[in-house]
Formats: C-alpha cells, structure tokens, sequence
C-alpha cells in the first residue's frame, strides 16, 4: 500500500482530547486522516473504509463510572459486531491513554483469548493522584507487534504523561501467573525508565502511577491491538520537547516521531 493510499480513522468522543496531535503526526507521513465524532461513527458503521483506528487520550464522558468505561460501553453496544471484524483482519488498532483504558474496558486488551466480555486488566487510579508531567518509557517488544518493527528493543522514548488513572493493574489472585504470560506472549510493548535508562521500580516520578511491573503499555496477543499511557503524539515535533531552548533550537522531530514512522511503514509493508 502506498503511504498516500493509507487512511487512519480518529474517533472522537465528549472529553477526548490529543486527537489533532495526532492527526498532525500521521499526516506528516502523508496518510490521510478522518478525525470524525463517535456519534458519527455509530450511524455510518463504515470502519471497514479504514486501516487503522486510534483511540486518542483525555477524559472521555468525564470519566464518569471509570476512565473510559462509558465510551467503550457506548462503542460495544453500537459498533460492536464492526469493531470486532475490524480486529479479525488483523488492521491496527491503537488506543492512546483513554483510548488504552478503552480498550481495556471493551476486552480487547490484554486480550488473551480473543476479545473478552469482561476486562482482564485495570488501570486503576494513580497512587500519586493526578500526574501530568514528562516521563521515559523504554521499548521492550521483541517483534511480536509489527506496527512497532521500526523500533529496536531498549528505544526510550521521552513523552508526556496525563491521567489520574493509568495504574495498570492485573487480578491479585492471579498476577504473577498473568504478568508471565504477558512477557511469555510478548505483550509488554513499554516500561517505565529512569533517565539512565534502567526500569523505574515502582520509584515516582519516573513510575508515574504505580504501574504493576512499571508498565505503560501493552499489546494483545496477535500485536495488532496496542494501548499505551504515555502521549507520543504530544512529543512529536522537536519544539515540542520539554528541554530544546538549552540547545539553542529544537530538532524537526521530537521523541514520538519514531513511534508513529514505525506504524505507517508497518501499514505500507503489511497491507
């Protein structure tokens, strides 16, 4: 497929926000993005025009009930037959902070079996509250998910987190068991680092939330649904980047931008 050719659905939803920086990002790829409303989305029912979906960050419903559980309710109950299709062919799915607890919520994450009835995971609150601030997190997949072929295993990416709700959490009863399978399955796709670049270990800031085994983002097991917490969008432009005055001017591009290459190459070389 040609890079041109490829067309990105963003849904958006009352509360959501980040969804023009990442139109910006994939466009800067020449791909061509519909940033469209839910509500629009639910009555055309037409995500089979699509190679890829995302679901952005920010609050969706007002994270009423818990992040992101409304909107992905909502989205069952209107796209669901839609949605699942879409994840059967094996087309991208990319679910951004709330879009991660999205995800989560419609059972699509961590998806161990399929897509589940239930969530099999939580992002639960923050152990630090709200946190929005800049954070490392380092790239521990080892090929399972193409969409992230591009980047090679211990990349860290420096981006901005913003959640009160992103402490990804597992069954207690079961977490060790679940947290091997995990990396058995290679799902763990991101882990929170300290600025040299060794894991977080739970320490705040660099953990921001208190993640379980400091992770900030997972993929299912076929590696074409991933969810993330930290916002590569918000860090993809040089200017963008929290420390560039001190060199005197920003780089053209800013830590995200290898995130969001790497997704449109896969697009182009898988489809």
């Amino acid at each position: 497929m040609k890079r041109e050719d490829i067309k990105v659905l963003i849904m958006r939803a009352p509360g959501t926000n980040c969804d023009l920086e990442a139109v910006r990002s994939f466009e800067d790829f020449g791909a061509k993005v519909d940033l469209i409303h839910t509500q629009k989305v639910f009555k055309d029912k037409n995500l089979d025009d699509y190679d890829m979906i995302v679901f952005p960050g920010g609050f969706s419903y007002g994270d009423y009930v818990r992040s992101g559980a409304i909107w992905a309710k909502e989205c069952e109950y209107r796209i669901g037959p839609e949605l699942e299709t879409f994840v059967d062919s094996g087309k991208p799915i990319v679910g951004i902070c709330n879009g991660f607890q999205q995800l989560v919520e419609m059972g699509y994450l961590p998806g161990w079996e399929g897509h589940s009835l239930y969530p099999e995971a939580a992002l639960g609150n923050s152990t630090h509250g709200y946190q929005n601030r800049w954070i490392r997190m380092k790239y521990e997949g080892k090929g399972n998910c193409g969409m992230l072929g591009g980047l090679e295993e211990g990349h860290v990416i420096q981006c901005p987190v913003a959640h009160g709700e992103g402490r990804f959490i597992l069954p207690p009863e079961q977490r060790e068991e679940l947290l091997n399978k995990l990396y058995d399955q290679d799902m763990v796709m991101f882990r929170y680092v300290k600025e040299d670049g060794s894991y977080a270990d739970y320490d705040w800031p660099e953990n921001p939330n208190g993640a379980y085994h400091d992770i900030a983002g997972i993929s299912n097991p076929e590696g074409t649904v991933l969810g993330l917490m930290p916002h590569p969008e918000r860090a993809y432009y040089g200017y963008l980047m929290p420390e560039w005055t001190k060199k005197g001017a920003p780089e053209p591009y800013g830590d995200g931008f290898p995130f969001f290459k790497s997704i449109v190459e896969y697009i182009e070389r898988k489809f």
